[in-house]
């Protein structure tokens, strides 16, 4: 397996490569963000393996940019900062574990093992909802056997809503996982974006999936609304 390490101090870089190595794996690392990104989103990594506090770009920036650049490689985040919404924030951005320094190596293994189970799984999906196919490997989503042309934008916004199916997804939340922004409420970003992928997704055809919650936001579901 093929692991990437970021992580910009150096012994603890050695420290993980060398028992990875150990443990059969081949490891490369980086030691600041722009680094790792370049990185991440050339080479053909099996796990990232993320520090938070980095230097050029911290690792929520780097996990932010690949998941909107379609690069769906597991992720676990190794990193001293332990606040909640630290760690709320690194999975809502799409990361698969957190792990908190000091750490067991044994059980960075164990979480490790883990998250390249389930990404073996995860890799063969496609995501369904109604006749809605989204391949998320491919970057392909199709709606009654039709392919939809979508900007790499749109793609990620529609991945957004399908992974999260049913759930009423709020404009900030949004705003922060397909932009990396703060959302002000007197821009509506989200509202044109939304608007540009009900043309593709929804206005084609009889059945709507994606609705809105007013007062919330967004959600994407096979219920007529």
């Amino acid at each position: 397996m093929r692991i990437l390490i970021v992580e910009d101090e150096r012994k603890a870089a050695a420290y993980l490569k060398k028992g990875l190595f150990e443990n059969g794996h081949v490891v490369d690392a980086a030691e600041d963000g722009e680094t790792g990104l370049s990185l991440a989103i050339s080479g053909n990594y099996d796990l990232l393996i993320l520090d938070v506090m980095l230097p050029k770009r911290d690792g929520f920036e780097i996990l932010g940019e690949l998941r909107r650049a379609g690069v769906g490689t597991p992720v676990l985040f190794l990193t001293a900062r332990d606040a909640v919404h630290d760690r709320v924030r690194g999975l809502d951005l799409g990361a698969d574990d957190y792990l908190i320094k000091p750490f067991a190596f044994s059980e960075l293994l164990a979480r490790v093992r883990s998250i390249v189970r389930r990404g073996q799984t995860r890799a063969a999906e496609i995501i369904q909802i109604a006749d809605l196919q989204i391949d998320t490997i491919r970057h392909r989503a199709t709606r009654a056997g039709r392919r939809l042309d979508l900007t790499p934008k749109e793609f990620s916004l529609l991945s957004l809503f399908a992974r999260r199916a049913g759930e009423a997804l709020s404009r900030t939340l949004i705003a922060e996982q397909i932009w990396d922004m703060n959302f002000d409420g007197g821009t509506n970003v989200v509202d044109v974006h939304v608007r540009r992928l009900r043309a593709k997704v929804d206005d084609p055809f009889p059945e709507k999936l994606i609705r809105t919650v007013r007062g919330v936001g967004y959600a994407i579901d096979d219920r007529e609304t």
